[in-house]
């Protein structure tokens, strides 16, 4: 209740932020570092709750090669069984002369039908094997149509590509304080009229009960005509900041966490791209400030962007800022 009290009363409640304001329902932070919701659904069956065209859109690249290549090798070792438990025999032109080798060549004879390719070699005799070669051909064209469209969907799905520092840091700002974060497209793609939000929910003690408070940022610009270079996103610790009164302390024990979400034109693909990211309070470096990462080149007629400085701060003495902070907030 103390720490509920030292939030002033001009700082802006965020009513519906659709997280929950119970405490004991809530496990960990609202949003994952990658800007998914940290959410487990259950009450339906696994199947039901679950997009695989989300699903596949989401693995990144390599996951996504490899289910396919998974896919490709199990479905073709699957008819593979069938056409041994059919009988080899209706598999005419085979050279093999032992079973593995009988089994090999049934393996590739289903790859080629799979594919379409159908080089000829070998072939099915009898109704059994023609109906299952006929089957796996059909399957095959409706595979490879399902997954150029996911290919084409991965490749086309617009994206932010931004990145978030790994902290945010508890920095100096003019006369006080100010929470600040820095983020950075990593793409060669254009964003324009960039605009991010932040909110906050604190864990806080009312009634003898921990609940969940939600509270808007305001912040120095929240907005930005191009993101191009890097973007320094800071909320100054003003009277209408929830951290307004917050000392170290505060900060350091106090359960809490920052979402972040950004918006975007990419004029590329004309449309508007996202990307979230959260901070908890034990992310906040207190004491730093964010490095420059970008300058002039050699020749003095282009802009380096130096992505690997995205998180580099260095130590800065804040102790007189938070004297005067409290001073002003009467603490």
């Amino acid at each position: 209740m103390a720490l509920l009290k030292k939030i002033n009363s001009k700082a802006t409640a965020a009513i519906n932020t659709g997280f929950g304001s119970n405490n004991a329902a809530q496990g960990g932070r609202f949003i994952n570092k990658d800007g998914v919701p940290n959410v487990e659904k259950k009450g339906v069956p696994f199947f039901e709750r679950i997009s695989w065209f989300h699903t596949l859109l989401q693995l990144s690249s390599t996951k996504f090669l490899l289910v396919i290549l998974l896919f490709f090798l199990g479905i073709n070792f699957i008819f593979a069984c069938i056409y041994s438990l059919i009988g080899i025999e209706h598999l005419g032109g085979l050279s093999a002369s032992n079973n593995l080798e009988k089994f090999g060549e049934a393996y590739f004879f289903s790859a080629q039908t799979f594919t379409t390719v159908g080089y000829g070699r070998i072939n099915p005799t009898g109704l059994m094997a023609s109906a299952v070669a006929s089957l796996e051909a059909l399957l095959g064209l409706l595979t490879f149509a399902i997954a150029t469209g996911l290919f084409y969907a991965r490749f086309s799905k617009p994206r932010a590509f931004l990145k978030f520092s790994d902290n945010a840091l508890l920095a100096p700002y003019k006369d006080g304080l100010a929470i600040m974060l820095r983020i950075a497209p990593f793409k060669n793609n254009n964003l324009t009229d960039a605009e991010a939000k932040l909110t906050v929910g604190l864990t806080l003690e009312e009634d003898g009960k921990m609940v969940n408070r939600f509270f808007f940022l305001d912040l120095e610009y929240s907005q930005v005509n191009a993101l191009t270079l890097s973007w320094t996103i800071v909320h100054p610790i003003t009277e209408s900041s929830p951290f307004f009164a917050f000392s170290k302390a505060d900060f350091a024990n106090t359960a809490g966490e920052i979402m972040v979400f950004v918006k975007a034109f990419d004029d590329m693909f004309s449309n508007t791209v996202v990307a979230r990211s959260s901070y908890t309070l034990s992310e906040i470096v207190t004491g730093a400030k964010f490095l420059p990462m970008y300058h002039r080149n050699q020749q003095n007629n282009t802009t380096i962007l130096d992505l690997e400085k995205l998180n580099a701060h260095e130590a800065v003495d804040i102790s007189s800022r938070f004297e005067e902070v409290q001073k002003r907030s009467g603490n």
